[in-house]
C-alpha cells in the first residue's frame, strides 16, 4: 500500500504540468504578437503603452484579490514594489520590445532563456555566492548556443542583429535583477501580491513614458496593433502569470521551471509558422544546447541543495 502510495502522482500534477506547458508557451507568445504588430509600422514605446495600457485594470484586480485580508504594506515594502517594478517589468519588457524590432522571435527567447545563469552571475558578484564546474559548463553550453544562432541571425538580418540582441540581454539582466532582489519581498507580502503591484507600477511607467515622448495623435494606430495588444495583454501576460502560479501551487518551482523549458521550442515553431522565419540545422543545434545548458545548470544547482 506504501509503495503504490509512493508511485502515484500527487494530487492536481496532470493539471499543473498542462498549466505549466500553457504558461511557457502563452509567454512565448508575446515575441510572436510583437513582430506581427510591427508590421503595422507602430514603434516600441507605442506598441509597449498599449499592451500595459490593456493589462493595468487586470493586474489591478490580482493586486486587490491578493491583498484580500492581509495587513497593510510597510513603507519599505512600497519602496521595493517601485523599485522591482521599474526594474523586472518596465525596463525588461521596454528593452525587450526595442530588441524584437531587430532581431527574430527565436533569438530573442533563448537570450531571454539565458536569465538562470545571469541569476547566479548576479548571486556571485553580490553576495558571494560559490560557483561549480558543473555550473560553469552549464553556463558554457548555454551561451554557445547562443552564440551559434547569434550568427546564424547576422547572416540573415545583418549587422543591426547586434544591437537588437544586446537590447534583449539588458532585458534579461533587467529581469535578473527583478529575481535576486524579489525574493525578501515575496516573502513578507506574497509573490502574487508582488507581482500585481509590481506590474502596475510597471503599466503607469509605460503610460507615462509614451505621454512624455509622444504626442497623444500617436496613439491613432491600425486597428490590427489595437487588437494584437488587447491579445499581449491578457493572452500572453496576464493569463501565463496566473498559469504558472496555479502550476507552482500544485507541482513546485522546480518542476514548474524544467517544464517551461518548451517555451524556447514553442516561439520557435511559431516563429517559422506565422513569421515566415527561417529555420536551420544551425538553428536547431543552437536551441538544443541552450536547452541542455538550462537543465544542466539546473540539476547542477539541485544537487547542490540536496
Amino acid at each position: 500500500m506504501r509503495a503504490a502510495a509512493a508511485a502515484s502522482p500527487p494530487a492536481g500534477a496532470a493539471s499543473g504540468i498542462a498549466l505549466a506547458f500553457a504558461g511557457s508557451i502563452a509567454f512565448s507568445g508575446k515575441a510572436i504578437i510583437v513582430k506581427l504588430a510591427y508590421r503595422h509600422g507602430v514603434d516600441a514605446v507605442t506598441l509597449i503603452m498599449y499592451r500595459m495600457l490593456f493589462a493595468l485594470p487586470l493586474f489591478a484586480a490580482i493586486a486587490w484579490w491578493a491583498g484580500r485580508g492581509k495587513p497593510a504594506m510597510a513603507g519599505r515594502d512600497w519602496l521595493g514594489i517601485v523599485g522591482l517594478g521599474i526594474s523586472g517589468y518596465y525596463l525588461s519588457s521596454f528593452l525587450d520590445f526595442m530588441g524584437l524590432q531587430y532581431i527574430s522571435a527565436s533569438l530573442e527567447r533563448l537570450i531571454l532563456y539565458l536569465n538562470p545563469t545571469l541569476v547566479l552571475a548576479l548571486s556571485v558578484l553580490l553576495f558571494g555566492q560559490k560557483v561549480s564546474a558543473r555550473q560553469l559548463v552549464a553556463i558554457g553550453v548555454s551561451y554557445c548556443g547562443v552564440l551559434l544562432v547569434f550568427g546564424q541571425e547576422i547572416n540573415f538580418q545583418g549587422s543591426h542583429v547586434m544591437l537588437g540582441a544586446a537590447l534583449v540581454f539588458g532585458s534579461a539582466v533587467s529581469y535578473a535583477v527583478y529575481l535576486v532582489y524579489s525574493g525578501e519581498l515575496v516573502r513578507r507580502i506574497g509573490s502574487l501580491r508582488l507581482v500585481g503591484w509590481a506590474s502596475l507600477v510597471a503599466c503607469l511607467c509605460c503610460i507615462g513614458q509614451f505621454l512624455l515622448l509622444r504626442p497623444v495623435a500617436a496613439a491613432a494606430v491600425a486597428p490590427e496593433v489595437v487588437w494584437l495588444s488587447v491579445l499581449n495583454a491578457t493572452l500572453c501576460t496576464v493569463a501565463p502569470v496566473l498559469m504558472v502560479m496555479m502550476a507552482i501551487e500544485r507541482i513546485g518551482a522546480t518542476l514548474t521551471a524544467q517544464t517551461g523549458l518548451i517555451g524556447p521550442l514553442s516561439t520557435l515553431l511559431m516563429g517559422v509558422v506565422v513569421l515566415g522565419e527561417p529555420l536551420t540545422p544551425w538553428i536547431l543545434a543552437g536551441t538544443a544546447l541552450v536547452l541542455a545548458g538550462i537543465w544542466l545548470l539546473a540539476r547542477a544547482r539541485a544537487q547542490q541543495t540536496s
